[in-house]
């Protein structure tokens, strides 16, 4: 019987069940609220409440009458509440900026594919137009046409010319006419 409650050695171990379990946290979630913090806290509309508070939070001090002052001069208790919103500001705003980042560079390797797809295709577009240039070469242009047209049409009117002068000098009846 103590052969059954013995651990296997080729059995993997039950996991434990933990007493306290810990706490999960959905990364993404807190990603997107630290940059909407990171985002709020770069603001005007942020630092003119700040402003606002630490000038009330002084002037209360200062002003009230002694028996409701709650943080006396030194302003030790304001020092304290500041230095803790920047303990939990700053890795708030250093994971927002992570996640920037992160984002930053998917950005530019997709603009690096898109460049090398661009220049793939000048390239291509490149050895296109000069062998479309190298096969134009062969073919006639259009001023080529024109010039060879005027040089034919001079010499048909050179060729005209005589016909009509010699017709103008015979008389009429005296035209050789083709046989019958």
């Amino acid at each position: 019987m103590s052969d059954n409650r013995r651990p296997r050695l080729d059995t993997p171990r039950d996991t434990r069940r933990q007493i306290v379990r810990r706490p999960s946290v959905d990364a993404d979630a807190f990603g997107v609220f630290a940059e909407s913090f990171a985002r709020y806290m770069g603001t005007a509309k942020f630092l003119l409440w700040m402003t606002m508070f630490v000038a009330a939070w002084i002037c209360w001090n200062v002003l009230a009458p002694s028996d409701l002052r709650f943080d006396d001069f030194p302003f030790i208790f304001l020092t304290l509440m500041l230095s803790l919103q920047a303990s939990y500001a700053a890795p708030l705003i250093l994971l927002a900026q992570n996640r920037q980042e992160q984002r930053d560079k998917v950005v530019a390797e997709q603009d690096r594919q898109a460049n090398a797809r661009a220049h793939a295709d000048m390239e291509f577009l490149a050895r296109e137009v000069a062998s479309l240039r190298m096969s134009v070469g062969e073919v006639a242009t259009r001023d080529f046409l024109r010039s060879e047209l005027r040089g034919l049409l001079g010499d048909i009117e050179e060729l005209s010319r005589p016909s009509v002068a010699h017709d103008q000098q015979t008389p009429p009846d005296q035209v050789s006419r083709p046989g019958p």
